[in-house]
């Protein structure tokens, strides 16, 4: 079962459930992929699919910082809830331990020396990480080992 199909039917057990915040949510995440299928004429697969939660988990991190900085709780623990519904569709997360492997073996796979080399290494991580990890702080990681 895709990915999408799996959201189609968790979106139906909402509704017979009656578990409004959920169903709503499945809701946002149905539209923000039938958006991109509609603006790019195409059909997405499991990986694009991904790609778009991960951007909607990235809006919502987003959100909640600008929402605690502005000392409104409230938006930002209804925020908080709709990450907990989406990151349960996305693959597990890699520890620090599977990251720190990923990123020596991109060094090494691209023969990656200096802070100019950084793209091509991030490039090879995503690749592998992809929505199993935040690649802002994969990046930061990068950075930081080929910079010394």
């Amino acid at each position: 079962m895709s990915l999408k199909q799996q959201l189609t039917e968790d979106m139906k057990t909402a509704m017979r459930g009656g578990d409004k915040q959920r169903l709503a949510v499945i809701r946002l995440m149905l539209a923000a992929v039938k958006q991109r299928e509609v603006d790019e004429r195409i059909e997405l697969d499991d990986a694009q699919t991904l790609a778009v939660l991960e951007k909607m988990l990235k809006q919502r991190r987003d959100s909640i910082s600008q929402y605690d900085a502005a000392n409104r709780t409230d938006l930002a623990d209804i925020e908080r809830a709709e990450m907990v519904v989406i990151e349960a569709y996305l693959p597990a997360k890699l520890s620090d331990e599977e990251v720190d492997a990923l990123i020596t073996a991109a060094i090494a796979d691209t023969g990656a020396s200096t802070a100019r080399d950084m793209g091509k290494v991030v490039a090879a991580v995503k690749e592998k990480a992809a929505g199993r990890a935040d690649m802002g702080a994969v990046s930061a990681r990068i950075k930081a080992r080929l910079a010394g």
